[in-house]
């Protein structure tokens, strides 16, 4: 077996992720699966580390599951609200992150509406000291790593629960279903599933699903049925209405009719075909009800319980490499 090693300063995207950097991540990230199902959930690997949560951008998921991740390390933790912050008084992105940098902190998880501020930070705190790790929490319409290696985690456990790993993925078929255009989840999880040789289908209207991305390697559909026919997993992503400037969809109700996950329509999957969503979830919209709510058929929960082992793995990575 390859030896697994951790080189990365920052994860700002998946993009260049190999094959043994997901590995490292997913069975870091089963080693603290174990630990979270313990009584005594916390470990002191990186005490008197800091970890700044500066979320620019709302998030309920995401942040609250890097802040438990980081506490169950015993790291000391910062949070940044930009309602509150010295934002409103005209202070700079990069001199907040500067003025997080004095107070000592040595991982900074980012989170922001627009692509490529992740980057800049990362790029101004390399200049500064080259002691700080930078994790891209989500980006605009660029990036979401963390939530695409949760997704990698909650397949590869479903595929092969007592030794799961991204070599379960190959020949899988996954369709990701619904606003791929505004997405940065199906954007890293391109990058994540084609690695580790999945074979991945895209569905949506053709106002949400621009044809460069077959550029990829996945293969794009306009219709719903030939992206499910055999499908092994669905996932199915949340129409970003913020995100939109314009009418890209006749209505929410027609949008179901055509694209909405049911049950009925998992018939032309695989026998044992497994749904899942990054949340938040439109119920009734993307996915039925009683379907989401179903375990037989729906990872969604565990998603939840898998992305705060993951953001403990990159955390401990990023923590013990700097």
């Amino acid at each position: 077996m390859t030896e697994l090693t951790w080189q990365r300063r920052h994860v700002i995207s998946l993009a260049d992720f190999t094959t043994n950097d997901y590995e490292t991540v997913l069975q870091t990230a089963v080693s603290f699966l174990e630990v979270l199902s313990r009584r005594n959930k916390k470990v002191p690997t990186l005490q008197s580390k800091v970890v700044a949560n500066l979320f620019f951008e709302s998030s309920t998921r995401t942040r609250n599951s890097f802040e438990l991740a980081a506490k169950r390390l015993s790291a000391d933790t910062l949070n940044f609200a930009p309602g509150t912050s010295a934002l409103t008084k005209g202070e700079t992105i990069l001199d907040t992150a500067r003025t997080f940098l004095a107070m000592g902190t040595d991982i900074m998880v980012i989170r922001h509406q627009s692509a490529g501020v992740p980057l800049a930070i990362a790029r101004d705190m390399d200049a500064l000291s080259g002691k700080v790790a930078i994790l891209n929490a989500g980006d605009g319409k660029h990036e979401h790593p963390s939530q695409a290696l949760l997704d990698l985690l909650t397949l590869c456990m479903y595929l092969n629960p007592k030794a799961p790993t991204a070599k379960d993925l190959k020949g899988k078929k996954v369709a990701i279903v619904g606003d791929i255009l505004h997405s940065r989840v199906a954007r890293s999880n391109l990058w994540s599933l084609l690695t580790n040789g999945a074979d991945v289908h895209l569905a949506a209207p053709p106002t949400l699903l621009p044809p460069e991305f077959a550029e990829y390697g996945a293969k794009i559909h306009y219709s719903l049925e030939p992206a499910l026919e055999d499908a092994d997993f669905v996932m199915t992503l949340r129409l970003q209405m913020e995100r939109m400037g314009q009418f890209l969809i006749p209505s929410l109700r027609e949008y179901h009719a055509r694209y909405g996950i049911t049950r009925d329509r998992l018939a032309k999957c695989a026998p044992n075909v497994q749904v899942l969503h990054p949340g938040p979830v439109n119920r009734g919209v993307e996915i039925s009800s009683d379907l989401m709510d179903d375990p037989r058929l729906s990872l969604i929960d565990k998603q939840v319980t898998n992305g705060v082992a993951i953001r403990m793995s990159l955390l401990y990575l990023l923590g013990t490499a700097i």
